[in-house]
């Protein structure tokens, strides 16, 4: 079931008025909907845990009473749930301008360690759930004239195969960002109107990542306002925060494994 709350609709003129923002009942998807919120977009918010998406839907509109916000509880390995609650999305918000493909797992453990189950549920989210969110999002963007913008949140750890609990992450990271290129290409050798964005964020103090140490990890604000501003700029691909991750990115791809270490 949907859930919406609406008011009048901003003034503001924005190309991408109506956003569609997956896993967003924490972290990520949580700041990027309060940044959004903020600057007058009417929202789609879809996650597993639909008291959160409440709680948010209510301080979001309570802020900023100028905008619609829609939400759903969604979880994106279900195929059929992911089709109901887009089109239901879509149709809510008169159309959908953006979908931004957040929602994602980050549990696992060392292959062979006994835990298959923690790494096969990652692998059934990040990858199957990201497939699931793709073909109806292009569906629905097509049947609406064919434009918009389609944004994959990868990661850094796709870039080279990481460790212990991270190595299951970091593979269904590689299937993000592998589909979200072959779709951009394929999208430009159509002259389709759709554009596609690679989002690939380094370290960024969420939840997820509360286990991580990183000198380089970025505060949760800081890691938000990035992804928000590359998002907007509609690239073919970006990594966040640009310092260091737009440095690290390219040069992780060609440094001896002992030196990647350092950065991963």
């Amino acid at each position: 079931m949907v859930l919406g709350i609406s008011g009048k609709r901003g003034s503001k003129n924005e190309e991408r008025k109506n956003i569609l923002i997956t896993g967003a009942s924490a972290g990520l998807g949580e700041g990027m909907a309060r940044q959004w919120a903020a600057h007058g977009h009417n929202l789609a918010l879809a996650a597993r845990r639909l008291d959160n998406l409440q709680a948010l839907r209510e301080e979001l509109l309570a802020s900023n009473p100028s905008i619609t916000v829609e939400i759903a509880a969604l979880d994106v390995s279900d195929p059929e749930a992911v089709r109901r609650v887009f089109t239901e999305l879509d149709d809510a918000l008169g159309g959908i301008d953006r979908y931004v493909l957040n929602a994602g797992l980050g549990k696992g453990a060392s292959v062979g360690a006994g835990k298959a189950w923690a790494n096969a549920e990652t692998a059934k989210v990040n990858v199957l759930g990201t497939l699931h969110q793709a073909e109806v999002a292009i569906e629905l963007m097509r049947a609406r004239g064919g434009a918009g913008h389609l944004v994959f949140i990868s990661s850094i750890a796709s870039r080279r195969g990481m460790l212990g609990a991270e190595t299951t992450y970091g593979a269904t990271k590689a299937f993000v960002t592998s589909l979200a290129q072959g779709i951009h290409a394929e999208q430009r050798r159509r002259g389709s109107q759709i554009k596609v964005s690679t989002i690939l964020p380094g370290y960024i103090a969420t939840e997820m990542t509360s286990q991580n140490k990183s000198p380089l990890k970025a505060d949760l604000d800081k890691g938000v306002r990035a992804l928000v501003a590359a998002i907007d700029r509609e690239p073919a691909q970006a990594a966040v925060p640009p310092l260091p991750w737009s440095v690290v990115d390219p040069a992780l791809r060609f440094l001896p494994e002992p030196v990647s270490r350092k950065f991963l």
